[in-house]
């Protein structure tokens, strides 16, 4: 680990703290919607009841362009039946293969809207691609709170920390809750590796140094992924594992892998990889904080789809 790194000293003593004290780890929820392969999360003090719902999903038919909630349903059943006061939505960054759910949840549930600060970066190249015009702000405006590398935060009693991990895409960011690291799309589990890096604003050297910043934590530190494909020959999906399990086993990036190794493979990999069937209306509409695009003289919202351009 780095002394020059602050912010991942600050996280790692956190992690000790919390793995030395009980009362500083999270109760943790998750909920896999395998239509996207994407899990969510509902992480709350026990102490205080306050929650924070991590990657939520809003399910969305590509072939009739029809939204419902039944995914995002489960999480408020969850909430209520806890008696959970939900404080913030987090999304660790404007995912490409689903809807965010947040704008559903935060009406019924209240809570705060958060991103990480870099997603001025990834609306200003995708309204660019989507041609969103000017009435679309490329500030952030679109979430009620941007959040910054280092930034501490509280979930109740429990601290929490936010690192920037960018790679997959700029505005990439994991929230340490506790003991417990929420990494989105950075790393999946040891048997299937790491994320892409293609995507416009991506880098793999880049995803490369962040993940060996994660790794850098204690090895007890618990990681929960945003999503698992089920690896050839395993049976099930898994969605948590530990610093310590990715350091040993990761087939990308286990300890001894180096940067360059990394980056030809990764580079190499994503040249053969289909872009996300959802790729169009999840970015187009999580770079707006999950909300549609503004209705139309008809009433109706519409999803463009740039022909030839990407």
């Amino acid at each position: 680990m780095s002394r020059d790194d602050r912010a991942l000293q600050a996280a790692a003593e956190q992690i000790v703290r919390a793995q030395e004290n009980k009362a500083r780890r999270p109760s943790i929820a998750g909920f896999f919607d395998e239509a996207t392969n994407t899990v969510s999360y509902v992480v709350h003090d026990p102490a205080t009841c306050e929650a924070a719902i991590i990657d939520s999903v809003l399910d969305y038919e590509a072939a009739s362009g029809r939204t419902s909630s039944s995914s995002a349903d489960l999480i408020i059943e969850y909430v209520n039946s806890h008696n959970l006061k939900v404080t913030w939505h987090i999304e660790t960054h404007a995912h490409a293969d689903h809807i965010s759910a947040a704008p559903y949840l935060q009406e019924r549930l209240g809570g705060k809207l958060a991103i990480g600060k870099e997603i001025i970066r990834v609306q200003e190249v995708f309204g660019k691609l989507f041609n969103a015009g000017t009435d679309f702000e490329r500030d952030g405006s679109q979430f009620d709170h941007l959040f910054v590398d280092g930034e501490s935060f509280k979930l109740g009693e429990i601290e929490g920390i936010a690192l920037h991990v960018p790679g997959h895409t700029p505005a990439d960011m994991a929230f340490i809750i506790g003991d417990a690291a929420f990494v989105g799309d950075t790393i999946f589990m040891p048997d299937f590796g790491t994320a892409r890096a293609d995507f416009p604003g991506g880098d793999a050297r880049q995803l490369f140094q962040s993940i060996r910043r994660l790794l850098s934590l204690p090895d007890e530190t618990r990681l929960f992924l945003c999503h698992d494909y089920k690896a050839p020959g395993r049976d099930e999906y898994a969605w948590e594992t530990t610093v310590g399990q990715q350091r040993t086993s990761n087939v990308h990036v286990k300890d001894g892998v180096t940067e360059d190794e990394f980056v030809e493979m990764r580079t190499s990999r994503d040249k053969t990889l289909a872009m996300p069937n959802l790729i169009m209306p999840s970015v187009q509409v999580n770079i707006r904080g999950g909300r549609l695009p503004d209705p139309e003289d008809n009433g109706v919202s519409y999803i463009k789809i740039p022909v030839n351009a990407v």
